[in-house]
C-alpha cells in the first residue's frame, strides 16, 4: 500500500520545516498563485459536470473515518497537537455535504485497511494511492487528488524548455524503482537516467551539479525546493507529466470490500465538495503554490 507521491516515510523534522517553509513561501507568492488558471492550481478531474443524484442517506447518520497523522500537509498534528491536514478537512467537507456527524480517528498506516474490515471505521482517507495492491484490499471512490511528474533544474542552467529533444545527453537524477525512473527510460531515452536510492539523494546531487536535472513526484518536490535543504538552488522547469500507466491513478477514499453504496454516496459528497467550492478552498490554503 502506497500514498500518492514518494514521501511514504514517517514525517520527520526536517520533512515538517519543509512543508512550512513551502507554506510560508506559497503564502507570500499567493497574489500570483491566484493569477493562474483553477486548472492550473487544483488538480480537480470534476470539471463541472452534471451532478448525479442524491443517494439514499436515511440510514446514514454519522461517518467514520481513519487516517494517518505523520504525512504533513495531508493529515498531521499541529503545534497544539490536534490532528489536521488536508485530509481531514476534505473529511469534514464531505460530513458537512451530507449533513451527518463526523468522527475522524488516526491509526497507524498499517491498519488503515485493518480498520476498514473490522468495522472499526467506515472510510480510510489517508491520500492512499489506487492501485492494483491497495484494490485488493478495498473499493475506492474516484479520485480526488493526482500528483503529476515534474523536472527540477538548478536555477542557473539556461535549459528552460525541458523536451526529449532538447535533453540528448544531460543527467537526469531519478529515484531508482519508481514509476518516473520507468517513465524517464521510456520517453526520455537521449538522456541519461542517473538512478539514486531515493529521490533525496538525487535532490542533493543536482544541488551540487552532479546531474542537470531531477524528474520526480511534484509535491514532494514541491516541498524540497522551498524548504531548508534545497537552499533556493532549483526550480521547476517543463510539465507536468501526468500518466496513470507510471504515475497511478491518484488517490481515493477506501471503504471496505464490496461496500458499493457507501462509494456512491462518498463520490456524491465529493461532487458537492466540489460544485461548492470547498474543495478549491481547501486544496489552495495547503498548496499555495501550484506543483503543476
Amino acid at each position: 500500500m502506497n500514498r500518492c507521491g514518494v514521501i511514504d516515510s514517517p514525517a520527520g523534522p526536517a520533512q515538517v520545516l519543509a512543508f512550512l517553509a513551502a507554506l510560508l513561501a506559497g503564502i507570500l507568492g499567493a497574489a500570483s498563485a491566484f493569477a493562474q488558471t483553477k486548472t492550473e492550481i487544483v488538480p480537480d478531474i470534476w470539471q463541472g459536470d452534471v451532478l448525479r443524484p442524491k443517494p439514499d442517506l436515511h440510514n446514514l447518520e454519522k461517518l467514520r473515518f481513519v487516517t494517518d497523522s505523520d504525512y504533513p500537509p495531508f493529515h498531521y498534528f499541529d503545534e497544539e497537537g490536534v490532528l489536521t491536514g488536508f485530509n481531514v478537512d476534505l473529511a469534514r467537507a464531505i460530513c458537512e455535504a451530507l449533513a451527518v456527524d463526523c468522527d475522524i480517528r488516526p491509526v497507524e498506516w498499517d491498519a488503515l485497511f485493518s480498520s476498514l474490515d473490522s468495522g472499526d471505521a467506515d472510510a480510510a482517507i489517508a491520500s492512499i494511492r489506487i492501485d492494483a495492491e491497495s484494490l485488493n484490499k478495498a473499493d475506492f471512490t474516484e479520485r480526488y487528488y493526482a500528483t503529476p511528474a515534474r523536472f527540477i533544474a538548478r536555477k542557473d542552467n539556461a535549459l528552460k524548455d525541458v523536451r526529449k529533444e532538447t535533453v540528448t545527453g544531460k543527467k537526469i537524477g531519478v529515484a531508482k524503482g519508481t514509476g518516473h525512473e520507468a517513465y524517464l527510460k521510456q520517453f526520455f531515452q537521449s538522456a541519461e537516467a542517473v538512478s539514486f536510492d531515493s529521490a533525496d539523494d538525487a535532490q542533493m546531487a543536482l544541488k551540487a551539479g552532479k546531474v542537470d536535472l531531477v524528474f520526480g513526484d511534484g509535491i514532494g518536490l514541491t516541498f524540497w525546493l522551498n524548504g531548508v535543504t534545497s537552499d533556493g538552488c532549483c526550480e521547476f522547469r517543463g510539465g507536468p507529466y501526468l500518466d496513470s500507466k507510471y504515475f497511478g491513478e491518484g488517490v481515493g477514499i477506501a471503504v471496505k470490500r464490496d461496500n458499493r453504496q457507501l462509494v456512491e454516496i462518498l463520490n456524491y459528497a465529493l461532487e458537492q465538495v466540489h460544485a461548492s467550492g470547498r474543495y478549491e478552498s481547501l486544496f489552495l490554503r495547503y498548496f499555495p503554490m501550484s506543483f503543476f
